[in-house]
């Protein structure tokens, strides 16, 4: 259920923007949509990381040496470092097909 709930948050967070991405005489053309919808992924990426790594400080202050506590902070660290590395790499992924394939355009 809470994947159904995310899919529908994510649609709703990117129509408005695939509707304004209107170009020459009100057509909007494939990369516009493909830019409209990496942007609002980039951004909703960046504030979960902000989260994450929020929550992982959080897990660590509150751990006080307790041996379980700081297993699930370091998990919680992994996790963080884990997320924010694919998500630079993806956005550097896109980043650079996109200057292979739109150079000359």
């Amino acid at each position: 259920m809470n994947k159904k709930i995310f899919v529908l948050a994510i649609g709703l967070i990117t129509l408005p923007l695939l509707a304004s991405a209107q170009g020459e005489g009100g057509i909007v053309s494939i990369t516009q949509m493909a830019q409209n919808v990496a942007q609002v992924v980039w951004l909703v990426a960046t504030i979960i990381i902000v989260i994450l790594w929020v929550v992982t400080g959080i897990l660590f202050l509150s751990a006080q040496g307790d041996p379980g506590k700081l297993k699930t902070a370091k998990t919680a660290l992994f996790s963080a470092v884990g997320g924010t590395a694919i998500v630079i790499l993806a956005y550097s992924a896109i980043t650079i097909i996109s200057n292979a394939l739109f150079r000359g355009v």
